[in-house]
């Protein structure tokens, strides 16, 4: 085990010294998984190797844009994969009923909660279900994934590990597929809100979005990869300042709590290991290092519509916040973290 402090090994990189080896857990968020995407972006720019990905949701498509991207052309080919990811996003969602108006554009900040587009798209999935509103069972996002993926550089054409969750709707269950089993439909059953599109069915069995059961699940990279360093890059909060009190925010509250229970019980598990002092896991019984990049306060006012707000400009915003906590984070928290200590 190395008892060199991360941010001493990430310099012994940049000289020409052996890459940080890493894993990487993506959380699911909408249209806030841009942020990831600028986290990414950042991080692509260090001499790092990548070994596992897990994601749910938002955060499988990013996953899956770096393992092709990397596949072709390394840390660039994988930054050029997740630009070309979120255009795509952005450009098949241009007749969305939830785009915003003229009148939302003359207004300050990104909060799209009482945009009339977001109102409207809100109340008609509370109304009619997806069976109802979209009988083909026209899904974006299997759309979105054959244009800007290539499904067989993703399965067979990288070295790094890649696990996408899904919903078993029958069970409840959390269903994991890796590299191999991986295509268009696999990533838009991690993405399948239920109240938008309906279940998305693989081989007879109906899925639902993989955040409802690991956003995103951490047990893969713990016992089937080796790199003692794990990066999480979540966008659900995990605790908020006081009780909710208007209906939205109690509904929206109640839709993190759900979406962020799974993480937090695997987070609390490690920790636990780690405070008796077993923090040895994996095939190879190395100490694990749990390092968290969260949002913080950057998207603190954005609103609960944001999540479905899929413009160029807005995902650029968050692109960009992305990056700019990742550089804070490599400057400021990576060189405090405790060694063998979770650095959340």
């Amino acid at each position: 085990m190395s008892r060199i402090p991360f941010w001493r090994r990430l310099a012994n990189a940049a000289v020409g010294r052996r890459p940080l080896r890493l894993c990487l857990a993506l959380q699911g968020g909408g249209s806030h998984g841009a942020f990831t995407w600028g986290v990414l972006d950042r991080l692509l720019q260090e001499d790092i190797l990548i070994e596992g990905i897990s994601g749910a949701s938002a955060g499988a498509l990013n996953a899956a844009a770096v393992v092709e991207g990397w596949s072709r052309d390394g840390r660039e080919g994988a930054r050029e994969s997740l630009h070309r990811l979120w255009q795509t996003v952005s450009d098949k969602s241009q007749n969305s009923p939830a785009q915003s108006t003229p009148l939302d554009s003359l207004l300050p900040g990104w909060n799209r909660d009482l945009s009339p587009g977001f109102l409207f798209l809100s109340r008609l999935t509370r109304m009619a279900s997806p069976y109802e509103l979209n009988p083909s069972g026209y899904n974006p996002i299997i759309d979105i994934a054959e244009t800007a993926l290539d499904m067989d550089r993703l399965n067979h054409g990288s070295a790094i590990r890649l696990f996408v969750s899904m919903t078993d709707v029958r069970t409840g269950e959390l269903a994991l597929r890796r590299n191999g089993g991986i295509d268009a439909r696999v990533l838009a059953a991690s993405a399948c809100l239920p109240l938008l599109f309906q279940a998305v069915e693989i081989d007879g069995r109906p899925y639902w979005d993989g955040g409802y059961t690991g956003n995103p699940p951490l047990y893969p990279l713990l016992f089937e990869c080796r790199a003692e360093n794990l990066y999480l890059i979540q966008l659900t909060p995990g605790h908020c300042d006081a009780a909710p009190r208007r209906v939205n925010d109690i509904v929206r509250r109640a839709r993190e709590i759900a979406f962020h229970a799974n993480l937090a019980r695997e987070r609390q598990f490690i920790e636990l290991l780690q405070q008796r002092g077993a923090g040895w896991l994996g095939p190879d019984r190395r100490r694990l290092r749990l390092h968290c990049i969260d949002a913080g306060d950057s998207m603190h006012d954005l609103g609960g519509a944001s999540r479905m707000n899929t413009e160029w400009e807005f995902l650029c915003h968050l692109r960009d916040l992305g990056r700019e906590r990742m550089t804070q984070w490599l400057e400021d928290g990576a060189g405090r973290a405790p060694r063998g200590h979770d650095a959340c």
